[in-house]
């Protein structure tokens, strides 16, 4: 009756994003064909603490669990400590008994880039060659990592409200530091901001593009302008959690956007229950952060942990 326990450092050593991207694309298929269980995020604000707490349960098949994770943003400047921090409790379903708490936070970050790519391979078109990143912080390194599982070649550009963050992102990627338009004009185009104002205009997206909006997480979050959505063919991981906390929950509840709107979401496209892209109109993926792409990372790592002896077991009920 023993429970793993793993760190960061062990679960960095024990993921890449080649298997994270192919167990995320598995859970959106089985979100999409229905064979999971999902219940909306619940959210704890806590007053004059700048911040939030999520907790996210799941099933699917052969394996429960619960991601607590928060989203401080004043974190890295305050307390040197990261915007979010998150642990995962993965769970047998058929006991109850926990099988592993680990970090949650790396998983975090290599399941929203994965998710990312994972839309980019149903709703971009198969030639485009060039992404865009709007905010060029952790997320966006992760995007980028997962893109480049399905893309050998891609031109990178990138931008940032700080300057010197957008040159040192792409530094470290062999990309190019530009404006917020010149990266909006990219064949796909993610944006990673915490913004509650649109900060991606209509007039500077090209033809076709496919957009990830990433950084709404919560209500009252908003990256793109509108009259976007009202152009493009919108996609969303979720439909209840895109409406009350995704990039359409602003536009939702001004009457500029309705639900009716909504194509389908990502996991019905990858289940070839709905249709991807239908041409050269723009798309966009509304990725609000799913607790089913957690838990089948945790899952992976779980497996991998016990088939190489890592971590430190103890006995739950001793």
């Amino acid at each position: 009756m023993s429970t793993l326990l793993l760190t960061q450092s062990q679960i960095r050593e024990l993921l890449d994003m080649q298997a994270v991207f192919s167990a995320v694309e598995d859970a959106f298929a089985a979100h999409g064909r229905n064979e999971t269980l999902m219940p909306s995020k619940i959210y704890l604000s806590l007053p004059g603490k700048e911040g939030d707490f999520r907790a996210m349960p799941s099933y699917m098949h052969g394996a429960a669990g619960l991601k607590w994770v928060n989203a401080h943003p004043n974190n890295p400047q305050k307390h040197h400590l990261p915007t979010v921090m998150a642990l995962f409790v993965l769970n047998d379903p058929d006991t109850a008994l926990p099988l592993a708490v680990m970090d949650a936070t790396l998983i975090t970050a290599y399941r929203t880039g994965a998710a990312a790519g994972v839309a980019s391979k149903y709703l971009a078109r198969e030639t485009a060659t060039t992404i865009g990143f709007v905010g060029s912080g952790v997320q966006a390194r992760f995007a980028l990592e997962a893109h480049r599982v399905a893309a050998s070649k891609l031109d990178i550009r990138c931008a940032d409200l700080s300057e010197e963050a957008a040159q040192i992102f792409a530094r470290d990627v062999d990309g190019k530091a530009v404006s917020v338009q010149e990266a909006c004009a990219c064949d796909i185009v993610c944006t990673t901001t915490p913004s509650r104002t649109p900060v991606v205009k209509r007039e500077w997206l090209a033809p076709g593009c496919h957009i990830n909006a990433m950084g709404a997480d919560a209500p009252g979050k908003q990256e793109l302008s509108p009259a976007i959505l009202s152009a493009a063919r919108v996609y969303v991981d979720d439909v209840e959690q895109a409406s009350h906390s995704g990039e359409i929950n602003v536009p939702l509840h001004e009457g500029t956007f309705q639900s009716k709107d909504i194509v389908a979401t990502l996991g019905q496209v990858v289940a070839e229950k709905s249709p991807g892209r239908q041409g050269n109109e723009i798309t966009v993926f509304d990725s609000t952060g799913l607790a089913l792409q957690d838990l089948a990372v945790a899952k992976l790592l779980y497996e991998r942990a016990r088939s190489r002896n890592v971590g430190v077991e103890i006995d739950f009920l001793g």
